[in-house]
């Protein structure tokens, strides 16, 4: 039994993978300040980094670090009338998730997540390009988009391009779109705690040990990146969460 302190084998990695490692936390912590689209680009890195699957169980606690500080933070924005057309949802695919998860060997795993990702892209190009934008107001809009997330969030923490979608459709402003996703994402990713401690075994004091290495990072990136997101105007935010999606996309589509 290893302690916090200490690196089990499979997580002893260089030190060049280590330096990606702590980029992709400090990135973790942009993201986590409101530059949605670079949570595909941390999830590909720590990917590359470890094991895919088991890349997930270490993705989560720092999600969680960084979601804490986010809704400390955008508390007041958050449009919890919009929040709850999608939380129940993507609870119900987190739980469909976790089995479809368990049963899948890494390789297939790896492109599944690859896959999700770029059908994502290709949906959030074409809602910003349509001639008609009208604002989907029915309940199978939010339902859909919530449980896609949350099958997706389980697979490989990936729920950000649907919620993106959902938000960017509901014309949310800038602050009002970071702080109702930082208290979806945060009461989701305790949600699946339990899931990835008990049925995936993804989380254990083994993974932790990396997880106390990273903590820091997405600290300092969470402060980088409020002083970044006060600098962009909300028709630029839109432009540059697509952006960064379609980067993260295929990053992981060609590792």
């Amino acid at each position: 039994m290893y302690s916090i302190f200490e690196l089990a084998p499979q997580f002893q990695v260089s030190n060049l993978y280590w330096g990606y490692a702590l980029f992709g936390a400090f990135l973790m912590g942009i993201a986590k300040s409101g530059i949605k689209g670079i949570g595909i680009i941390i999830v590909t890195i720590l990917a590359f980094v470890f094991d895919p699957k088991a890349s997930t169980g270490i993705v989560l606690p720092l999600l969680i670090i960084g979601d804490i500080m986010a809704v400390i933070y955008y508390n007041r924005h958050a449009q919890w009338k919009l929040l709850m057309q999608l939380l129940p949802w993507m609870m119900l695919g987190v739980t469909l998730g976790s089995f479809i998860g368990k049963e899948i060997v890494p390789e297939i795993f790896k492109q599944i997540m690859a896959v999700i990702i770029i059908g994502s892209v290709i949906m959030m190009v074409w809602w910003e390009n349509k001639n008609e934008k009208a604002v989907p107001n029915s309940k199978w809009f939010g339902g859909l988009m919530g449980f896609c997330a949350g099958v997706t969030t389980m697979l490989g923490n990936l729920a950000g391009a649907f919620s993106n979608i959902f938000f960017l459709a509901m014309r949310l402003p800038k602050d009002q779109f970071i702080g109702t996703a930082a208290w979806l994402f945060f009461i989701i990713n305790i949600f699946k705690l339990p899931f990835h401690i008990y049925h995936w075994e993804s989380i254990s004091m083994e993974s932790m040990a990396v997880n106390f290495r990273l903590f820091p990072m997405v600290i300092v990136g969470f402060l980088v990146g409020l002083k970044v997101v006060k600098k962009i105007k909300n028709e630029l935010y839109r432009k540059l969460i697509l952006v960064l999606t379609a980067i993260g996309a295929i990053l992981i589509f060609f590792k």
